[in-house]
């Protein structure tokens, strides 16, 4: 069995109460809520918050939510608490970006594809690099895996470095990926990382999955062809919004 766990602070540096905000007639959780129900790959779908009032707004549209602590420093974290809560046994958690209203549900259900098995350990999601200038976006995460999808590393710069190429031409000489914010947990394995502290590669690039390779995770990577279009700031609204429209 699978849940999907969708982690929803109030509180955010950039965007305090983000997840409250409208969106054409609907909050962004209950969007994210909604397209996350239309995975054919979850048991359960669960918002996990720190706030009454993300709760009590949860609650008014039919949504099932629960409340987890403050102090969580990653969705991670908050994930294995909410976890904890639930009655069910559950193999895998599947944790979904609060902050992304037009997530596809077919990404969710690509990612849950490799977790059939039951002996994949952390999955996640990368999505291929078409154009320059995301590729040399440090904001952006990129991702170099092994001949079994696995893996190697994850960085804000872009790896691997091309002898003898242009830069600017990098992307038309290989394949880059870059990374996709969902990740999947075996319940077993989400316990032992939530008990890890920092890693010294995790604090240098402020990645936390290269925390679980450098104690000798395995996360598996599923290609995704829907680009992620994530709310960070007030200024996305408007330019997620226009994207979607154009889609």
């Amino acid at each position: 069995m699978i849940v999907g766990i969708i982690p929803s602070r109030f509180e955010s540096t950039r965007f305090p109460g983000k997840p409250l905000i409208d969106i054409q007639g609907k909050s962004m959780i209950q969007r994210v809520y909604e397209q996350a129900k239309k995975s054919s790959s979850l048991d359960r779908v669960v918002i996990a918050t720190d706030d009454a009032r993300i709760l009590k707004h949860a609650h008014a549209f039919g949504g099932d939510a629960l409340m987890t602590a403050t102090h969580h420093r990653s969705g991670t974290d908050r994930c294995w608490e909410a976890l904890q809560q639930l009655p069910e046994i559950y193999q895998y958690v599947i944790n979904i970006q609060g902050d992304e209203p037009f997530i596809d549900p077919s990404q969710i259900d690509s990612l849950a594809a490799v977790l059939k098995d039951g002996k994949t350990e952390l999955a996640t999601l990368m999505i291929p690099v078409d154009n320059h200038k995301v590729l040399f976006d440090p904001g952006e995460a990129k991702v170099v895996v092994n001949q079994k999808m696995e893996a190697l590393y994850f960085s804000r710069s872009v790896i691997p470095f091309l002898k003898g190429v242009a830069p600017s031409d990098w992307h038309l000489h290989h394949r880059y990926f870059r990374h996709v914010g969902m990740y999947a947990y075996r319940t077993d394995v989400l316990h032992r990382i939530t008990e890890l502290g920092e890693s010294d590669l995790e604090q240098a690039e402020s990645l936390e999955q290269l925390r679980w390779l450098q104690h000798g995770f395995t996360i598996q990577c599923a290609v995704t062809l829907f680009d992620s279009h994530c709310i960070d700031a007030p200024e996305d609204v408007e330019k997620v919004l226009h994207l979607m429209g154009k889609l």
